[in-house]
């Protein structure tokens, strides 16, 4: 399948670490410093993940971590490829079922306007890189790619949703281009493809103000 690319131009970025923290600058303004989208949520919903390494214990917890970021990572590789027309690399039976499950929700997808791109926002002070900037079901939309074991509530992807929020508003701040809807692609091991899309991008943004006060107020960059 040949999709169609009106890719956006946007300044560009380059991301160093500080401990745990992932910031991002301009290669022309080193000083001044946008805290990561990722990090942010991360740290917002870190004793949730640190409950769970108790519970399950720390060597689980690596190994499951590890398998889990590697499966995300293929399945990345491997829609990138499947939309610019690129050869697959080869990679584990997993990762290749993964693909083949959200396949049919890649084929949904319209004009293609950015694929994992950089953006900032000045009035956040955040930045990250997207995994799709795309029309999905004819709308403009964020895309966000997601493996589970099986299907999650939509209850549980709050952060998920702000951290799509975040990358519409660096959009919107960068281009003038306003996504009308926020779209997880979550591929399960268990077989189902769960598409969660979110309209209501004022509710996340005030979460993500939220989550944007208390890392300041609990860190120092």
């Amino acid at each position: 399948m040949k999709f169609v690319y009106e890719p956006l131009v946007v300044p560009k970025l380059e991301r160093e670490h500080i401990g745990e923290k992932r910031l991002y600058f301009k290669p022309e303004d080193k000083e001044k410093k946008y805290i990561s989208i990722t990090t942010l949520t991360s740290f917002f919903n870190r004793n949730v993940f640190l409950e769970w390494r108790r519970k399950v214990g720390n060597e689980e917890a690596d190994k499951i971590t590890k398998a889990a970021t590697t499966r995300g990572t293929d399945l990345h590789t491997l829609n990138e490829c499947y939309l610019q027309g690129l050869p697959a690399p080869e990679v584990p039976d997993i990762s290749k079922k993964l693909f083949e499950i959200n396949k049919p929700a890649l084929d949904k997808i319209g004009k293609i306007y950015g694929i994992e791109i950089g953006m900032f926002s000045d009035f956040f002070g955040i930045a990250g890189t997207c995994d799709l900037i795309a029309e999905y079901g004819g709308e403009l939309s964020i895309i966000d790619y997601k493996t589970s074991k099986k299907p999650k509530p939509k209850a549980w992807l709050e952060h998920y949703f702000v951290q799509c929020c975040a990358y519409s508003c660096m959009l919107n701040e960068l281009t003038g281009l306003q996504a009308k809807k926020l779209v997880i692609i979550m591929s399960c091991e268990n077989g189902e493809l769960v598409v969660y899309e979110e309209r209501d991008l004022a509710k996340y943004i005030k979460l993500l103000v939220k989550y944007i006060k208390k890392f300041i107020n609990e860190n120092s960059i």
